[in-house]
């Protein structure tokens, strides 16, 4: 049994009722019943002081980043594109403290839609701010189809940590950001028809991050649920 961090996604408003017109931090339900059917425990981690993020890190086997605000684009030296959506900053700076002690201490990371743009990031990588910076014709944001039906195709690489997903794999889609150039020591093992990213790795450190939301498809989809079996179990 593994004890699975996941970070929680700061200072949102519930719900215009009274009662909720707080700030607050929470995760997907999906995601915890997901690792908790798997037979693994969850602990919800809030976004605190980098400085913090050591102790957070010796609390649990490994660590989950997911969706959220665009990752601000002064960590990537750009200026913001007028398509740019809320930024967070704070988080941003202990998501990066949260990867470097993963990575100091061994413990894998899996990274979804978010997570995986700000690994990007971090291992030095930029990103489309707004998808209109491309050429694809794809939409990569399918509201107002439910999430929890997939909507377009991407293509996996059979030699990558995802080998076990088909090699055209339909998959849900909620983003506007997309990797732009690639981290260091990063591998992109899955692409849209488009030849956007869709999901990348590095073996050696631990890391593996998608950009679709299989939190959302995991009690329809197996071979979502294989995502979250796989970085469960593995180790480094």
């Amino acid at each position: 049994m593994a004890i699975i961090g996941i970070v929680g996604t700061p200072y949102h408003t519930v719900d215009k009722t009274p009662f909720w017109w707080n700030k607050v931090t929470y995760t997907r339900q999906s995601f915890i019943d997901v690792f908790q059917t798997l037979g693994h425990t969850v602990l919800i981690l809030p976004v605190d002081q980098p400085e913090k993020a050591e102790v957070y890190l010796q609390l649990v086997d490994k660590i989950v980043l997911t969706g959220g605000a665009d990752v601000s684009p002064q960590y990537y030296g750009e200026e913001p594109h007028f398509k740019l959506e809320t930024t967070d900053p704070i988080r941003d700076a202990f998501e990066f403290a949260i990867i470097d002690a993963a990575l100091k201490f061994h413990k894998p990371i899996l990274g979804v839609c978010r997570g995986l743009q700000v690994l990007n990031v971090y291992f030095g990588g930029s990103l489309y701010q707004d998808l209109s910076q491309t050429t694809s014709q794809i939409k990569h944001r399918q509201s107002p189809t439910p999430q929890e039906f997939p909507t377009h195709h991407v293509l996996v690489d059979q030699q990558s940590s995802l080998s076990f997903l088909p090699e055209q794999y339909f998959v849900n889609s909620f983003h506007h950001q997309a990797v732009k150039n690639l981290g260091e020591g990063l591998k992109a093992i899955a692409h849209g028809t488009d030849g956007l990213v869709e999901a990348i790795e590095n073996k050696e450190k631990g890391v593996l991050a998608i950009q679709w939301h299989p939190e959302c498809t995991w009690t329809t989809e197996a071979f979502d649920r294989q995502i979250f079996e796989y970085f469960a179990n593995r180790s480094l």
